[in-house]
């Protein structure tokens, strides 16, 4: 039996983890100057979870969720999206209750969808997200999309255009909720059922339907931003102010809707203008949420967040050509003539080792001329040869890959020569 890798899964091989541990790095890093602190939350929660803050009508919970019965009985979800499981975790720990507000945290980790898998897009995903959560101060909103275009500076990215919408407060979203329940009832059995079940539960999600999306309703369809009150307007301008002392350059578009029902006030998007990139050119989204706390039971807890789509920056990247740094070197690469030879090889490995050297040894008993060639491969910086000689004589040879200068030392004096 020939057994393959998941639809929609892949196996990161070790000649791209690097390229990942990379970008891993610059998101610690990044996240460290900000002071958001790290949170790791189970891969599985409660279904609910999900069917209470993404929505119900949204196509993640209708569709794409992988759900199953534990053998309690209890319906569990691989979460399909971070957010809902780290407020859950703020409320279940009393987070609200720490005296530094808000609490500012990011996550990195696998997110499971069942969807058509297409360039940069899997079912097994893996997401770089923040959460800012306990402020509605707008400034909070600025620093966490400064933090997002920030960790795409930092990979190196240019081609990329930050998109900005406002989607209104409870207030303004019943309005305009109003409104287009209105433009659609009389013709909405035009539409796909999917937008015909969203009618009256959610018919802010018709307008992100990618089925009738060249419907000639779509484009006549109420504007959210001709329904935004006094408060709203106001908080979205000062969003805008923000970003404008960041130095941030942005897009406004007014159709911008975010798919999960716990979005309001501030939602945007960061996307690729690279050609090379693809049709799908979106890298990252986010907004406010504020209400999600205490749709689950917490306090009033206003927050604020993204994610981020580590496979698709990769792909950023590569759609722009730019180069890594080069994949990590080998310090030393031992190689041994011999049975006395490869014992005094595996004894001076662990002491490479235990200096801080990255070292390897040849475990395949093969010759001089192929042991050389896999220190080639692997790009030694130095190669140590042992023979019987040097056995008996309590010496190394230690050649320098890069100039190919080859010198005879004693092996207590190995360590303090190649610290040199």
């Amino acid at each position: 039996m020939n057994f393959k890798v998941p639809r929609g899964t892949q196996d990161i091989l070790p000649a791209v983890s690097w390229k990942w541990q990379r970008v891993e790095k610059i998101v610690q890093s990044v996240c460290d100057v900000y002071n958001y602190k790290e949170i790791r939350t189970p891969i599985f929660e409660q279904t609910e979870l999900f069917q209470r803050t993404v929505g119900d009508t949204t196509d993640i919970v209708q569709k794409e969720m992988y759900t199953f019965k534990d053998r309690g009985d209890r319906s569990m979800t691989l979460r399909p999206e971070g957010t809902a499981a780290v407020v859950r975790s703020f409320v279940e720990n009393k987070m609200f209750g720490y005296a530094d507000q808000p609490v500012k945290l990011y996550y990195t980790g696998p997110m499971f969808r069942y969807e058509r898998q297409q360039a940069g897009r899997y079912r097994q995903f893996v997401q770089f997200g923040v959460e800012a959560i306990g402020s509605d101060d707008p400034a909070i909103d600025a620093e966490v999309i400064e933090l997002a275009m920030t960790v795409y500076k930092r990979a190196g990215l240019s081609d990329i255009k930050l998109i900005l919408n406002s989607l209104g407060d409870k207030e303004s979203r019943h309005a305009h909720r109003e409104a287009l329940i209105a433009h659609f009832t009389p013709h909405i059995g035009e539409f796909c059922t999917d937008c015909q079940n969203r009618l009256e539960k959610n018919p802010l999600r018709i307008l992100d339907c990618k089925v009738d999306r060249e419907h000639p309703l779509m484009k006549s369809a109420p504007s959210l931003a001709d329904y935004l009150n006094e408060s709203s307007s106001a908080y979205f301008e000062k969003v805008k102010h923000y970003l404008d002392i960041a130095g941030i350059e942005y897009e406004y578009d007014p159709n911008l809707v975010r798919g999960l029902d716990y979005y309001n006030h501030t939602a945007f998007e960061i996307m690729s203008t690279s050609k090379g990139f693809g049709a799908i050119t979106t890298l990252c989204g986010g907004g406010r949420y504020n209400g999600l706390a205490e749709e689950i039971g917490g306090p009033s807890a206003p927050g604020i967040g993204f994610a981020m789509s580590i496979e698709r920056l990769l792909l950023a990247m590569e759609a722009e050509e730019k180069s890594w740094t080069d994949e990590p070197s080998l310090d030393v690469y031992l190689v041994t003539l011999g049975e006395a030879a490869r014992t005094k090889g595996f004894e001076l490995l662990g002491q490479l080792r235990e200096a801080g050297l990255r070292s390897e040894m040849d475990y395949m008993d093969r010759k001089m001329k192929a042991q050389m060639k896999s220190a080639d491969r692997l790009q030694a910086n130095y190669v140590i040869v042992i023979g019987e000689d040097e056995v008996n004589n309590n010496i190394v040879q230690l050649k320098n890959m890069t100039d190919g200068q080859q010198n005879q030392v004693a092996m207590e004096n190995l360590l303090d020569e190649l610290q040199k």
